[in-house]
């Protein structure tokens, strides 16, 4: 899989990019996603994240993880087909201040709370979702599974 990793913050360490890497190749090998997909990890502020928040989700806060799928489509939307076309399946936004915050609310590491929001995000890329308690529920287990298998525990 290809990752690129974009971080306007400074204080995200190739220690910690490394970590990531591995943990989305573990998690697409388990969802079976192809080698070739191409996906997108980007570390903000809590100010930026509010802004794509409130532009693109009517929310004017800041939240931990956004992301922002390229397989979903829209009614009426014409689907591009190819086969030499690389599965992109989008941008994953994640805010520094926020995981954090978070790593230190849950009493656990930073590592963990970033692995957690990256394997989140990249859940939602990938179709999962929390809009009812069904899929909620369905969402958490995933994420535990592979956090687990990772062993990226609390």
């Amino acid at each position: 899989m290809f990752i690129d990793f974009h971080d306007k913050t400074n204080k995200v360490t190739s220690d910690y990019i490394d970590m990531l890497q591995r943990l989305l190749i573990f998690a697409a090998e388990k969802e079976g996603i192809t080698q070739e997909a191409e996906v997108s990890v980007n570390f903000v502020s809590n100010k930026e994240i509010q802004e794509l928040n409130r532009n693109y989700r009517g929310q004017d806060k800041p939240t931990d993880v956004i992301s922002f799928a390229l397989q979903e489509t829209m009614e009426d939307e014409l689907n591009i087909i190819g086969e030499d076309m690389p599965l992109t399946l989008g941008d994953i936004v994640i805010s520094i201040e926020r995981a954090m915050e978070q790593a230190e609310d849950y009493n656990h590491t930073f590592e963990r709370e970033l692995g957690f929001l990256t394997l989140h995000g990249f859940l939602h890329l990938l179709g999962y979702d929390h809009m009812s308690e069904e899929d909620e529920k369905q969402m958490f287990q995933k994420q535990e599974e592979i956090l687990n298998a990772f062993e990226l525990r609390r």
